[in-house]
């Protein structure tokens, strides 16, 4: 929490729960995924519907798109959602179109400095996916979960 809490304090309820859908979105998605996506994948994916989103508040219509395959699939499940949540936000939909790229700004920027502050022995690039895959799933590492042996009583 130390590493996340920082990166996400400055966002309203309404942008943290985005940001808390789109990470929601991804893990599910990471499961079953192939290639699996790592960290990099997951800030373009997020970056480029941040940028659409952004371009598309200032009147422009285009849609930036990700290099990688991994990081389009990311995209275009997140996208997907955010446009059911604006077309069922009505009037709000630009309000909610701006909070939304600015929470996967948030996520962009947190996937992407992983690496270097949460290094991860065995994958170093999916280091945010790790530690996210631990926050929002309640879980706790392997070595915390393991539970003390009971004492033994000596007759």
């Amino acid at each position: 929490m130390r590493y996340l809490l920082p990166r996400v304090a400055d966002l309203t309820e309404t942008q943290s729960r985005l940001l808390m859908l789109a990470q929601a979105l991804i893990l599910q998605h990471v499961k079953g995924a192939s290639p699996a996506p790592n960290d990099t994948d997951v800030a373009d994916g997020v970056a480029s519907v941040a940028a659409t989103l952004e371009t598309a508040g200032k009147g422009i219509i285009y849609e930036h798109r990700p290099v990688t395959i991994p990081a389009q699939r990311i995209s275009d499940l997140v996208s997907t959602a955010i446009q059911d949540l604006v077309t069922r936000a009505g009037s709000d939909g630009a309000r909610l179109e701006r909070d939304a790229a600015k929470a996967l700004r948030a996520l962009e920027q947190t996937a992407r400095e992983a690496r270097k502050e949460l290094p991860d022995a065995t994958r170093p690039d999916t280091s945010w996916l790790a530690l996210a895959s631990r926050i929002f799933s309640g879980a706790q590492p392997a070595d915390a979960a393991q539970e003390p042996p009971a004492p033994k009583l000596v007759v």
